[in-house]
């Protein structure tokens, strides 16, 4: 009889130059269960990422020899791929997280980091995002897969956007957002209510996280749609 176990495990490519950190990951990650590449090369990384997918989460390291991280983000986001990416980034690189979110980053963690927290992590990210091959790790009975907002219309089950029939090309983590904001019109949210919400998780220190979506998805949607509650955080409404 052939092996089926594969078929129900995602595919996660590791780009990390520290032998010791990757061996780590490849450990850790197996568990979830998923299948773990790992590329010590930013080049190499990236070049896998396009031509051996598909992949279900990139762990992508900012600092690699031949092409940093940020470069490999970038150029996989103006490709139009929309693949979950965690970045790993050195203690006190604030700048380099930031710069890393507004490429198209999902989220990331700061080196020296717990394992148990990068599982969550990915978790988190695949909560939401469906594969035909993969059992849902959470269902939503009832939940309606589309929404038809004026001009706005989403749908959930091919993780699709059009705003006046162009589509915009989301991130994982820009889709999710976007998604709850549409079931929550005219409420106004924190960014700790949208951390633990969205993301899955909520953590002194992750604002710029959801800000930088924010800004995002904003600048892809025009104006009009998410409004800043000063002192509060967020709101989200259908321009009339």
């Amino acid at each position: 009889m052939a092996n089926t176990t594969h078929q129900t495990e995602r595919r996660v490519l590791v780009i990390e130059d520290e032998p010791d950190i990757s061996a780590l990951l490849k450990l850790h990650l197996s568990e979830l269960p998923a299948q773990v590449t790992c590329v010590p090369d930013g080049r190499m990384g990236l070049q896998m990422a396009l031509e051996k997918g598909p992949w279900h989460a990139l762990v992508l390291d900012l600092r690699l020899p031949s092409m940093n991280g940020l470069d490999v983000c970038r150029e996989l986001r103006l490709r139009g791929d929309r693949l979950p990416i965690l970045m790993l980034t050195a203690l006190g690189s604030e700048l380099d997280r930031v710069l890393g979110l507004e490429l198209g980053a999902d989220d990331y963690l700061t080196k020296p980091f717990s394992v148990l927290e990068l599982q969550a992590r990915l978790r988190a990210l695949w909560r939401r995002v469906p594969d035909k091959n993969i059992p849902p790790i959470m269902d939503s009975p009832g939940e309606p897969q589309a929404l038809k907002l004026a001009a706005l219309h989403i749908d959930r089950s091919k993780r699709r956007v059009w705003l006046r029939g162009l589509e915009l090309l989301l991130t994982p983590r820009e889709f999710d957002l976007l998604w709850y904001f549409a079931h929550h019109p005219g409420h106004a949210f924190s960014r700790s209510e949208l951390l633990a919400e969205v993301w899955g998780y909520g953590h002194d220190g992750y604002d710029h996280t959801v800000n930088t979506h924010i800004n995002r998805l904003r600048n892809k949607l025009g104006d009009g749609y998410i409004h800043t509650v000063w002192g509060i955080g967020y709101r989200f409404e259908v321009p009339v």
